[in-house]
């Protein structure tokens, strides 16, 4: 089991606690504790859908004896009326897991679905898509798993897998030049092999970080699309170059046409709609 794995299954005992509490009585009720059924779970608007496997750990979660008949993958585009998967065991545990499941799966598919108009707005250039930690407290991994669904790149996890010189970092350790060399420095004494990206904010920042070098990747934060060009074409390869700040689906092409190999894009995770669909008793 991976920690992202460790990740996910803490996510679903919090959601299960939360959702649980101390018995589904609604269930409870009306409903023989050993009765037996089956759900499905049907699309409402076209989207593409995300989460089906955490679907499938959060029903063996709550039941183990639960199986699942898969219809669908993982990043398929589905229609309105399409059917996913259907879900057979005790009608407790499949009502215990109904709202927890279409929460996921709604989010997840919002996600992916986003990510992928992204993606095809980039189509014919170098420009991969990336995601950022703007992410819901607790659902990264999830966040994180659709963007790679809806054919995004997944930067990093969070603060401790890539050294990432921001505008703050940059400004509280005294300049573009220091944040660098400061950083190179901590990891020679600390024995860490991270990837260094740094953030700027002119093209004066720019050549600094040329001069400088020390880096694998330059942010071009908040750059014009004229800038982002000139930028590129002063980088000529040396170091990777990200583009980011406030891009959105009517900009992210202009940028993509800059030649930059990545362009980060917090919406995709934190101005999402949710994918419509339900789960409803098989007759």
């Amino acid at each position: 089991m991976t920690p992202y794995d460790q990740l996910i299954d803490r996510l679903i005992d919090l959601a299960i606690a939360e959702d649980l509490g101390d018995g589904d009585h609604s269930s409870l009720s009306c409903i023989p504790y050993d009765a037996v059924g089956a759900v499905q779970l049907m699309m409402k608007q076209e989207g593409v859908i995300a989460g089906l496997r955490v679907a499938e750990r959060i029903y063996k979660r709550i039941d183990g004896s639960i199986s699942i008949n898969f219809l669908k993958s993982d990043g398929e585009l589905l229609q309105s009326g399409d059917i996913a998967f259907r879900a057979y065991g005790r009608v407790h545990a499949l009502l215990q897991a109904e709202r927890i499941v279409l929460n996921v799966l709604q989010r997840m598919s919002g996600v992916a679905t986003q990510t992928r108009e992204y993606v095809k707005l980039c189509e014919g250039t170098k420009a991969k898509v990336l995601d950022t930690r703007k992410t819901t407290p607790g659902m990264r991994v999830l966040d994180k798993m659709a963007v790679a669904i809806g054919g995004g790149l997944n930067h990093r996890m969070g603060l401790f897998d890539m050294i990432m010189l921001k505008d703050n970092h940059i400004d509280f350790a005294g300049g573009v030049e220091q944040a660098i060399r400061m950083a190179n420095e901590y990891l020679a004494k600390t024995g860490r092999n991270l990837d260094i990206e740094v953030e700027t904010r002119s093209l004066n920042d720019v050549e600094t970080v040329l001069r400088v070098g020390g880096v694998r990747r330059i942010m071009l934060d908040n750059f014009t699309v004229s800038d982002t060009r000139k930028a590129v074409e002063m980088v000529n390869g040396r170091f990777e170059t990200e583009s980011s700040g406030g891009i959105n689906l009517s900009t992210i092409r202009d940028y993509a046409l800059c030649g930059v190999d990545y362009i980060s894009v917090g919406a995709i995770t934190h101005q999402i709609k949710s994918i419509d669909m339900n789960l409803k008793k098989v007759e």
